[in-house]
């Protein structure tokens, strides 16, 4: 059993790319799912899909590189944690790395970058980090 699977998610994600793997798989969730659609659309990953695995539902995420085979995730860092949750108004929204990065959060209208949440005027917790 995983604390936390988000963090367990995003290290996975981290290492098939320092490791210059294709895919990664992993447990399937509603909001992992919804996290890697947020990447997805952002460009910092190629594609997903869910599969079904000895009667478990797996998630396989496409990573992304550039033409020298670099990943274009350089760094994912989680921020809100089981033991320290991190919440945020839509004015105070940080932006990551001076609007070169971007944040995840879950808001009220689902899962969302940091630029929507604050287009939106919405806030919530702060995910994870990405640049």
């Amino acid at each position: 059993m995983l604390t936390d699977p988000i963090a367990d998610m995003l290290t996975r994600i981290r290492n098939a790319g320092l490791a210059r793997h294709e895919d990664v798989k992993m447990p399937h969730s509603k909001l992992k799912e919804s996290i890697v659609a947020v990447l997805c659309a952002e460009g910092c990953l190629t594609g997903f899909k869910t599969t079904e695995e000895g009667g478990h539902k797996q998630l396989v995420v496409s990573l992304k590189y550039d033409d020298q085979r670099r990943p274009v995730i350089e760094k994912i860092r989680r921020v809100s944690m089981p033991g320290r949750r991190v919440y945020v108004r839509h004015d105070r929204i940080a932006k990551v790395r001076s609007g070169l990065g971007l944040s995840v959060i879950s808001t009220s209208r689902g899962v969302m970058t940091d630029a929507d949440a604050r287009r939106l005027k919405v806030g919530g917790e702060i995910i994870c980090e990405v640049w």
